[in-house]
């Protein structure tokens, strides 16, 4: 639900908003959104005896060195309809729209086997002109037999196995027989 309304925000920022505008705000509320882990923060936020309007001076006093009037009556507006909890929703699908805008994806690169950082470079460009993007492939080493790429953004899965790949291969030499 709060993915939706933060669309919402998200559409209305953008008829007004340059795109170096956006992208600012969007790093600003990728902070914010990072403040609702902490317990404490979530406290006052969560807490309904504290003021809407002490809470949304709280949010205001931390992004005032970005001196954005488009930034405030954001964080006003969220705080009149007392939505100042999908802060962190719209931090997320601001990175996902702009991530579209710009055709600019990241993406991880999951194996067993250590891979030389030339390799993932070659496997984002390759990928990037297949989907027409720019996608940046970062390696996380994990327990899978072999390699899974994951570009959640763009709805990118690609997996080989070399246990699949292995099982395929005996199956087409037993058909072959």
């Amino acid at each position: 639900m709060a993915e939706q309304i933060a669309k919402r925000y998200i559409k209305a920022l953008k008829k007004d908003t340059k795109l170096k505008s956006l992208q600012i705000i969007s790093n600003i509320f990728t902070e914010l959104a990072l403040a609702f882990d902490n317990d404490s923060f979530n406290n006052i936020i969560n807490n309904p005896n504290v003021k809407v309007e002490d809470k949304t001076s709280i949010l205001l006093d931390a992004v005032k060195s970005a001196k954005s009037d488009v930034l405030n009556n954001l964080i006003k507006l969220l705080g009149e309809h007392k939505r100042l909890h999908i802060i962190p929703a719209i931090a997320v699908e601001m990175k996902k729209d702009l991530a579209a805008t710009n055709k600019s994806y990241t993406g991880i690169v999951y194996s067993d086997e250590k891979m030389t950082a030339k390799v993932i470079k070659e496997l984002g460009v390759g990928l990037g002109e297949k989907y027409n993007s720019k996608i940046t492939l970062e390696f996380v080493q994990n327990d899978f037999n072999g390699i899974k790429v994951d570009v959640e953004d763009l709805g990118i899965e690609i997996n080989f196995s070399k246990t699949r790949i292995n099982n395929q291969i005996i199956d087409h030499i037993v058909k072959a027989i």
